[in-house]
């Protein structure tokens, strides 16, 4: 079956006596404000949850839902589609601690469910991970669908090291089970995170080269060129490893990595994922470089000590390089560098795979061959190879084959946002893009002695300035695992024709 053909099933089944409600907690915060509301508007216009949604809004914040409906015309897109959405809205206020705000809710959405109908509901928490346990315990007594499924989706950060996450695990399987649980990285989402099963294991030719005997590294890179602006008193409590690193980086890296899954279904491909990611050896310090960005060198831009919210004398990194060894047959001896930071000089988001020289020397001293995968921002797939330069001179030069997206394909409106394919895939009962809780424990596994490393020897972050490349360190920690950067070469997303 299509995934068309399974679309307008799905689209059947709804107007066939199912009701979904879809219940944001946390609904008057910033991250509903930014992320869920725009992402299921964009569904309901293009037609992707059913007409007759029910959208209800949660929080502490008293406000009627005339009031509610307001505050969704000022954070949504004028559309005219926007009002028939807003129509579907309904806000609840109450309480995190107790039950007498879940009933108060669980009674409101009885009221606009149809009678005798199937009642699916999706709890959406854009709350803090402090308050999930008690939330989902009231959810679980007084608010669950009595004749239908209930889902819930819990954003990151689950847990700051590997006893925390478990403990979060426990808590929140006494109240879901797991094939009801949906922790979201919005990171896999993400258009180009999607393609990299296809682009892998759709295309013959990169199979023979994908190992060890081929590839030299492999660099996956997160790069922001924003520092904490105001945020740094919650960012301070985690910091860029277990912000960035420990989950959107490890989770491309296991893409990358992973041997082929039986089938494309969620629990094949994440039982590939957890084998890869149990292969991963202790990180060393060694192999670990740590920052924290200072003012700009124009001092135009504050370091990351200047942010009032940040704790004076700190230590929290704000940028990492990581080198992660994979003890498999694929790929032992082949490093990974996971590298990502605040205030640098871009922001993007890619994997860059670098191949060995030739065999031969024929021509030598050549930049070595790199297939990048570009995440973000200007999509693209490129490979870098080496050609002569046209004319009568044998020069050479490195260029590339490019598959930029927005010149290749025809997309209407933008790709979408990765929070409506995670929505979207949650109302279908999909976890193909989520995280399951070994797959959790097994990432934590890997950072959490390096983080207790970290802070218990309290290690000194080299200072960087705002809007640079990050600590030099970093570039000698890429040199001695043998990544070449060639200095020479610059890509430019193709012009759309």
């Amino acid at each position: 079956m299509s995934s068309s053909d399974k679309f307008t099933n799905e689209l059947k089944s709804w107007n066939n006596g199912e009701v979904l409600s879809i219940i944001v907690i946390g609904a008057s915060g910033d991250l509903a404000k930014k992320k869920t509301f725009p992402a299921l508007f964009a569904l309901f216009r293009l037609g992707f949850i059913p007409h007759n949604v029910i959208i209800c809004g949660y929080a502490r914040t008293k406000m009627t839902t005339l009031e509610f409906h307001s505050f969704l015309r000022s954070c949504l897109k004028k559309d005219e589609k926007l009002e028939e959405f807003i129509l579907r809205c309904e806000y609840v206020s109450g309480q995190y601690e107790g039950t007498q705000g879940f009933t108060d809710l669980s009674i409101k959405l009885k009221q606009l469910e149809i009678e005798n109908s199937i009642n699916n509901r999706v709890f959406y928490f854009a709350i803090p991970p402090s308050i999930f346990i008690p939330v989902a315990c009231a959810i679980n007594n007084c608010a669950r669908s009595q004749n239908g499924w209930t889902r819930v989706v819990v954003e990151k950060p689950f847990g700051r090291d590997l006893e925390s996450a478990q403990q979060l695990s426990r808590q929140l399987a006494t109240s879901f089970r797991e094939e009801e649980l949906f922790r979201i990285d919005h990171y896999l989402g993400k258009e180009m995170v999607q393609n990299l099963m296809v682009f892998r294991f759709s295309n013959s030719i990169f199979e023979p080269l994908w190992n060890r005997h081929h590839v030299k590294c492999v660099l996956i890179t997160f790069k922001e060129d924003i520092g904490t602006d105001g945020r740094g008193g919650y960012f301070d409590n985690y910091g860029i490893i277990r912000d960035v690193m420990q989950n959107h980086i490890l989770q491309i890296m296991a893409l990358v990595a992973m041997e082929p899954p039986i089938s494309s279904a969620a629990r094949d491909v994440r039982d590939e994922k957890v084998k890869l990611l149990r292969s991963v050896a202790q990180l060393k310090l060694e192999d670990v470089v740590v920052g924290q960005y200072g003012p700009s060198k124009d001092q135009t831009k504050k370091g990351y000590l200047d942010d009032p919210t940040v704790p004076r004398g700190s230590i929290t990194p704000t940028f990492a390089t990581a080198v992660l060894h994979v003890n498999n047959a694929r790929w032992a001896g082949t490093p990974f560098i996971l590298k990502c930071g605040k205030a640098l000089n871009e922001r993007k988001a890619e994997v860059r795979i670098q191949f060995h020289a030739p065999a031969t020397q024929l021509f030598t001293n050549q930049p070595q061959n790199e297939l990048v995968i570009r995440v973000q921002p200007n999509e693209a797939i490129y490979w870098k190879f080496v050609s002569k330069k046209p004319g009568l001179s044998c020069d050479l030069e490195q260029t590339e084959l490019d598959l930029t997206y927005h010149s290749r394909f025809e997309i209407k409106g933008g790709l979408p946002d990765a929070y409506e394919r995670l929505i979207l895939d949650v109302t279908r009962g999909d976890h193909n893009l989520f995280v399951r809780d070994d797959e959790l424990e097994v990432a934590w596994q890997i950072f959490t002695p390096l983080l207790k490393q970290l802070e218990q020897k309290r290690i000194q972050p080299i200072i960087y300035e705002f809007g640079g490349r990050g600590p030099s360190e970093s570039d000698l920690l890429l040199q001695k695992y043998n990544y070449s950067r060639n200095l020479d070469y610059f890509w430019k997303p193709t012009p759309k024709l």
